[in-house]
């Protein structure tokens, strides 16, 4: 491993050396989004900003093109590039009345952002096959720019990031899906690769929502306002319950015991949980960057208010292409994998729901959902097969934003229809045809009659359609799917993919109240 970081940091210092320093005298000043080594975004109109004294004259020039503009009032500038076929490396200069900027090392490719809670943050180094991962990982045109953990009140203008060279020395602490996506595009696309990560292991959906959206969703900002309140308090308690605990802390360290648990900090201004404060921190500094799209794994900490996911993930995506104003660019997610311990028998779900409102929010314009299942752990949130939730988002992103004749999508749940004391349900994406995985009998679906009680079912695939029945329930009215925290499921199609969890019934769920 040894050897990797020092070959990688050799390569780096090369890239470095071939560009200019920017003197210690220059005015003019970029966000940290650019710099040495970052990618453009292929075929779309590049937004460039900065500051500079007010008034200052500033052109930028990159690939043959020059743009003249001046800093405004408050400093700050912005020009915007015509857009610019996949290559490079080429040098983006920025001159103001100082020495030049000189940006080296700069390629055109695709750009996606990885956003998300933990299971976005999450490492290769943590992943499965880490070392062999981390040793293969020699991919000079994908490119790492990580966003620090921050939060802030207020939409900020710049993050603390740099633009890192894809290789062992800069692989093992960046996102795992993130990277294996990127890696997937890069080996099918054959362009450079531009990964933004921004992620926060444990934060809700409103966290990285802005607050003029949040103004719809009462619950949330009631519950902020509550808490705020009570902060001052809070903190006090709090500040008591650590100096406690730091003695405990000590006497263990000297009685070589294991320290005790440290106690939680009050949900206050700084706190990661607060409405808009990711927002503020972790993206509004990447607008206007020039991007294909984003990829997203989070729900977890939003599995409690299912009912609410439904309108406020939609809202949150919505938020963010206003914001960035580049279209509906693609939204790619991750639906939430199976985890905790397996039921015996049928019941609610609040994982489930939350799968569902994941899978409502495909009706959004030019979304696509990574159906992972299968691939969870039952005592492990964070699942380390990060390898296939990369790819399954990468065969999205081929199809839907590339064109590629892949298939993307494990069977989606269409219509039904009852007959003979059966239910009858039909699929789309069912590629190569309804599988059940391994040849063996069909598991995981539930049926119910008037009655709402839910009994394990028989099931067989007749084509495209899955024929669902219970000798308990002569009169169906509603059947279930993998409707369970950890489900024993096994349908898939012909590609290998994985089939949504579904329900055909609206009767109101575990969270049905916590909207």
């Amino acid at each position: 491993m040894t050897s990797h970081r020092y070959t990688c940091t050799f390569l780096i210092a090369v890239f470095i050396l071939a560009g200019a320093i920017l003197p210690a005298d220059a005015a003019v000043r970029l966000p940290s989004v650019f710099g040495d080594h970052m990618v453009i975004q292929q075929g779309k109109p590049v937004p460039v900003w900065g500051w500079a004294d007010p008034g200052e004259p500033v052109t930028v020039s990159f690939h043959g093109v020059q743009k003249d503009t001046r800093a405004a009032a408050d400093g700050r500038w912005e020009v915007e590039l015509p857009p610019v076929a996949a290559g490079g490396p080429f040098d983006m200069i920025i001159n103001g009345k100082h020495s030049p900027i000189t940006l080296s090392d700069v390629l055109v490719g695709e750009v996606w952002v990885c956003s998300g809670q933990s299971n976005m943050q999450w490492t290769v180094e943590r992943s499965n096959n880490a070392e062999q991962e981390i040793a293969s990982a020699f991919h000079p045109r994908i490119r790492l720019f990580s966003v620090e953990r921050t939060v802030a009140d207020t939409p900020q203008d710049d993050c603390n990031g740099s633009w890192e060279v894809c290789c062992p020395g800069t692989i093992p602490g960046f996102s795992a899906v993130g990277y294996f996506f990127g890696r997937e595009l890069h080996a099918s696309l054959d362009v450079p690769v531009g990964l933004i990560q921004t992620a926060w292991g444990g934060t809700p959906a409103e966290s990285w929502t802005t607050l003029p959206t949040l103004e719809c969703f009462a619950p949330i900002i009631n519950k902020w306002t509550k808490l705020l309140a009570e902060y001052p308090h809070a903190k006090a308690v709090h500040d008591e319950k650590m100096k406690a605990w730091e003695k405990e802390a000590a006497a263990a360290e000297k009685e070589g015991k294991p320290k005790p648990r440290r106690p939680w900090g009050p949900m206050g201004f700084d706190h990661p949980h607060r409405p808009a404060s990711l927002y503020n921190a972790m993206i509004a500094p990447l607008v206007p960057y020039a991007i294909q799209g984003a990829i997203w794994y989070q729900g977890e900490s939003n599995a409690g208010r299912a009912y609410q996911y439904r309108e406020l993930f939609p809202a949150m995506i919505e938020d963010w292409r206003a914001a960035w104003n580049q279209g509906d660019f693609p939204f790619l997610f991750v639906q939430l994998a199976n985890f905790l311990e397996r039921k015996p028998e049928p019941g609610e779900s609040a994982w489930a729901e939350l799968r569902e409102a994941q899978l409502m929010t495909l009706d959004l314009r030019n979304t696509g959902m990574a159906v992972i299942i299968d691939i969870g752990e039952a005592k492990d949130i964070h699942p380390r097969n990060k390898q296939d939730v990369g790819k399954r988002l990468a065969l999205i992103a081929l199809n839907r934003t590339y064109g590629r004749h892949v298939a993307f999508s494990g069977p989606l749940y269409h219509a039904m229809r009852i007959r003979d004391g059966k239910i009858i349900l039909l699929f789309k994406h069912a590629n190569g045809g309804l599988v059940a995985k391994n040849g063996e009998r069909l598991r995981g679906f539930a049926i119910a009659g008037l009655d709402r009680e839910f009994v394990w079912a028989d099931a067989v695939i007749q084509g495209d359609k899955v024929v669902v029945w219970s000798d308990k329930v002569p009169e169906p009215v509603a059947v279930r799917y993998a409707w369970a925290d950890n489900p024993e499921c096994n349908l898939y199609n012909g590609a290998g993919l994985p089939a949504s969890p579904f329900r055909t019934d609206t009767w109101p769920g575990l969270t049905a109240c916590k909207r």
